[in-house]
């Protein structure tokens, strides 16, 4: 059924879709290099969509649109609006890269960031498996564009078949999950499958051993999209592959709608499967956290560091999850995914500064992207030097910058479950966070303390040193006063679970 307010609740994406559509139109007239009016039409569309999303955020109101196969929600619309003000961010970073690399002949990398992005809204408002997948192949078939928009080079064309590839099989596993979890319960809507679930035997309408073996193959699909071991074999290859621009928009606002379909299939759908799913999420985290901080340590590329820290803090949000449920008792539920929520927020923040920093000092024919690169990074730029160490100390989780925050809420949903095994993992987590700081301290101590091997002068335009140096700042007071970021997630969560 389709009533008025299922339009009002997909407002935003139409806005965005027909925004698309109008700027693909509007660049085929565009003739400067850097495509200004292009640029300027995409900003002022995500910033519009953005706005839209806060608004409809603050309303604290829960719509079920379409016959409730979306979903209006103050978590899914606080996501979306931040995926939003990710993707701008994104833009003002790699505008300038992309243009030195002849990646912006045509307008398609803000055309297709706009469809990534649509992509992503649709994976977090579905209520319904086949809404999520649709959702799910907009934003990876954009992405795989994306990857390989620098067409002469050679690198770049491999990650996207890497990519490509090893997408496709995830998507497989997905959607073979989705199907047997169909054919268990006998509904694709994610409420009624939750009900199927919950009422046993009787209700269920296949065998519940298929239904255990469909949730296997979805955990194995969504950890393939967080990128956690052992479904992390894409990751150091696509961030490395990538051009650095298209690296920072697959490793920044997609966290969040990964983060969202996990709460959604696993939280919305198959919460009575608890106890299965989070033994599963538990050796992903545990494997992510170990593979993910031992191999950061030997890399001497700066994108290939990054991207293993990246799977060592999807390990640590998937611990998160794994506290909800213990033993039946659902009372950690909202604490714990209001803390992993806090921690994608905070981390796609943090890597937006990293790359960032990564983005301005890369020019014409030289890409930043070694850590020898940034060797004496402070004498040629306090400032930049000065974002990049305060983002490694928060990715390190030292205080009081908000990675510290992150994590210790984190930290503290394992411990409020008082199950030895959580607090076993909380122990190991802390480990692990400690082999992690070395690699981050590493770079800091290279910027700081190391003779510059580059000489040349760094150019940023003035719209892309503001924004980064608004993001170093939201790192550090986001860590003095965390609490509004907080409660908002938990008051998000808290409306999810209602």
């Amino acid at each position: 059924m389709i009533d008025n307010l299922s339009w009002v609740a997909a407002y935003p994406e139409m806005l965005l879709l027909v925004m698309a559509c109008v700027i693909a139109l509007v660049d085929l007239g565009v003739k400067a290099p850097l495509r200004g009016l292009t640029y300027v039409l995409t900003l002022l569309t995500l910033a519009g969509v953005a706005l839209m999303q806060a608004v409809y955020a603050s309303s604290g109101e829960t719509i079920m649109a379409f016959g409730g196969m979306v979903v209006s929600d103050p978590m899914g619309n606080w996501l979306k609006c931040f995926a939003a003000l990710a993707m701008m961010v994104t833009l003002v970073y790699g505008r300038a890269y992309a243009g030195a690399r002849d990646m912006l002949r045509g307008g398609e990398m803000f055309t297709l960031a706009l469809f990534a992005l649509l992509g992503m809204f649709v994976m977090i408002s579905g209520h319904n498996f086949l809404v999520i997948y649709l959702g799910l192949e907009l934003l990876t078939l954009s992405s795989y564009a994306l990857v390989a928009l620098r067409r002469d080079d050679a690198q770049a064309i491999e990650a996207a078949m890497k990519y490509f590839v090893l997408g496709a099989l995830a998507s497989g596993f997905l959607l073979y999950g989705m199907s047997m979890v169909y054919g268990a319960t006998g509904s694709l809507d994610l409420a009624e499958v939750l009900k199927a679930i919950a009422g046993g035997e009787a209700t269920l309408k296949g065998s519940a051993q298929v239904l255990v073996l469909g949730l296997v193959f979805v955990v194995a699909g969504l950890a393939f999209k967080l990128g956690v071991v052992p479904f992390h074999m894409w990751v150091p290859d696509v961030y490395h592959g990538a051009p650095t621009a298209i690296t920072l928009m697959i490793g920044g606002a997609p966290k969040l709608a990964a983060f969202a379909i996990v709460i959604r299939l696993l939280v919305e759908g198959l919460l009575p499967l608890a106890v299965d799913w989070q033994q599963m999420l538990a050796v992903l985290s545990v494997v992510s956290l170990l593979v993910g901080n031992l191999a950061a340590i030997a890399q001497t590329n700066l994108k290939r560091m990054l991207a293993f820290s990246t799977i060592s803090q999807m390990g640590f949000m998937l611990l998160g999850l794994l506290a909800g449920v213990v033993a039946g008792d659902n009372g950690n539920m909202a604490n714990a995914y209001s803390s992993s929520m806090f921690y994608v927020i905070t981390y796609v923040l943090t890597t937006l500064g990293t790359f960032g920093v990564i983005l301005l000092l890369s020019r014409n024919g030289f890409e930043s992207e070694n850590i020898s690169d940034l060797a004496g990074l402070n004498q040629r730029s306090p400032l930049y030097a000065g974002v990049m160490a305060v983002c490694m100390f928060s990715l390190a989780g030292v205080p009081p910058l908000v990675g510290f925050y992150a994590k210790l809420s984190v930290l503290q949903a394992l411990l409020a479950s008082s199950h030895p095994l959580y607090i076993g993992l909380a122990v190991f987590a802390v480990m692990m966070s400690l082999v992690g700081a070395f690699y981050y301290l590493r770079l800091v101590k290279v910027m700081y303390f190391d003779a510059p091997t580059q000489t040349a002068d760094i150019e940023a335009g003035a719209d892309a040193r503001s924004v980064l140096s608004l993001n170093g700042a939201l790192v550090l007071v986001l860590g003095i006063v965390p609490g509004g970021l907080m409660t908002l997630c938990a008051q998000a969560i808290t409306a999810l679970l209602a």
